[in-house]
């Protein structure tokens, strides 16, 4: 599991394509970047101490920002993508949602 107000995505194999026909790959493009939460940490605490708790949860289809915030990891073999929470612009779709 992630610390603190950390998220853990996996990132969507998107690609775009051009009125062309050239193929831009998400990982290219700019702006936000849409990706699935796998893991999430407990939060992270005020300075009273106070729990802060986290919004998103696993399973959520989010809209985030890595131009200069996230980390790519491996882990298994597989990309992820490690970023705090406030990186993320949106929920699109919860898991019950769908």
């Amino acid at each position: 599991f992630p610390s603190h107000d950390r998220v853990i995505l996996r990132p969507a194999e998107v690609e775009e394509v051009t009125s062309s026909g050239i193929i831009i790959p998400e990982d290219g493009a700019e702006g936000p970047v849409r990706g699935t939460v796998i893991a999430v940490g407990p939060g992270k605490h005020d300075e009273r101490g106070n729990l802060i708790k986290m919004t998103v949860q696993v399973g959520d289809e989010v809209l985030y920002g890595t131009k200069y915030y996230g980390t790519e990891v491996n882990i298994n073999g597989e990309v992820v993508i490690l970023i705090p929470q406030q990186n993320i612009f949106a929920i699109l779709t919860r898991k019950e949602d769908v």
